[in-house]
């Protein structure tokens, strides 16, 4: 179970990096974008929905690693109070009733949302980018790999409990 924790985190961690990569990306288009605009008057409708679709990916594929991390948006009024067991039980709890089965209802309803872009080959209707079901697509990547990451905390809360439990 550990060595599933293990790939499940590095994956998570690559994605990461990835979305942090997106950023960079993301900042050099919108300024030549700018640039062109405004200096040059000619602009891109496929360059500026280009940038839309790096900013989703950015931040979809960053929510796994706010999840690794422990950076996501939690209430701490009455969790800071609660000691290191009854945080990991609240945490596998969290997980396993509300953040997999949120991530199992994004997927169900999601793919056929993709599906149906996919197969009317689905385009920008004002001249952008073609093939929108990739980015439609982009959400179903993004919570199979919060799903991961859901599990891959249960099982680490899990063995740190049992840890806790023969000590």
């Amino acid at each position: 179970m550990e060595k599933i924790s293990y790939a499940c985190d590095k994956l998570t961690q690559w994605m990461g990096k990835a979305s942090a990569f997106l950023v960079f990306v993301l900042v050099f288009l919108v300024l030549y974008d700018a640039l062109s605009r405004y200096l040059f008057k000619m602009g891109s409708v496929s360059l500026q929905e280009l940038e839309w679709h790096l900013f989703a990916l950015m931040f979809l594929l960053g929510i796994p690693y706010a999840l690794k991390h422990d950076k996501h948006v939690r209430l701490d009024l009455f969790y800071q109070h609660y000691s290191k067991r009854s945080k990991r039980v609240l945490w596998i709890l969290c997980n396993l009733l509300f953040v997999l089965p949120f991530c199992a209802f994004v997927i169900w309803h999601g793919y056929d949302f993709a599906l149906m872009s996919y197969l009317q080959n689905e385009s920008s209707d004002s001249g952008g980018l073609p093939y929108r079901f990739l980015i439609k697509s982009a959400p179903l990547l993004a919570f199979f790999l919060v799903a991961l990451q859901a599990l891959s905390e249960v099982i680490k809360a899990s063995i740190l409990l049992r840890k806790e439990s023969l000590c």
